[in-house]
């Protein structure tokens, strides 16, 4: 090494010391203050707010947490039994269509024992009047079933909503 090139490597060790230095200095009251920060007290007053307000919010978390339980059974309940209300109607509907199968191959098998063409007419008749008839009954039966679904369905959801209003208020 050459005395100039040593010279700068001086220079530039005392130059990065004194820059350090410089940033220690200007660094020094937060320094100073990060360490006593560590002593500093709490007053009871705030602590004991803290306290408070962690206890309320824990009370109202848990009364949120029990609300939506609530509602999550209410709604767990309308959709079983709604679930158990559409497959009673899609046996209802698969039986009703069963029924109606039997009924016209029973009336082929009529129709096809005729010897006349009187009693054809005769046996189409019965045949037309009977499906009529049935038609009729499923349709007043229809109205019932769906009117008592309607009123139970609406109690439900009355008992339901007054159970979730009354235990949230």
């Amino acid at each position: 090494m050459n005395d100039e090139s040593q010279t700068f490597s001086e220079h530039d060790a005392r130059s990065d010391t004194s820059v350090l230095d410089s940033v220690k200095q200007v660094f020094t009251p937060v320094t100073d203050a990060l360490k006593n920060i560590q002593n500093l007290d709490v007053p009871d007053a705030t602590r004991d707010f803290v306290k408070r307000a962690a206890g309320t919010a824990k009370e109202k978390a848990a009364d949120i947490h029990a609300g939506s339980e609530k509602v999550t059974a209410v709604i767990e309940t309308a959709v079983s039994n709604s679930v158990a209300e559409a497959a009673k109607i899609s046996r209802n509907i698969q039986h009703a269509i069963y029924q109606d199968a039997e009924a016209f191959f029973a009336g082929i098998d009529r129709l096809a024992s005729a010897k006349s063409i009187n009693e054809v007419v005769q046996i189409q008749s019965d045949l037309v009047r009977s499906q009529g008839e049935a038609l009729i009954t499923r349709a007043k039966s229809t109205t019932e079933y769906l009117g008592k679904l309607v009123t139970e369905s609406t109690k439900t959801a009355q008992d339901n909503l007054a159970k979730i209003y009354n235990k949230s208020a």
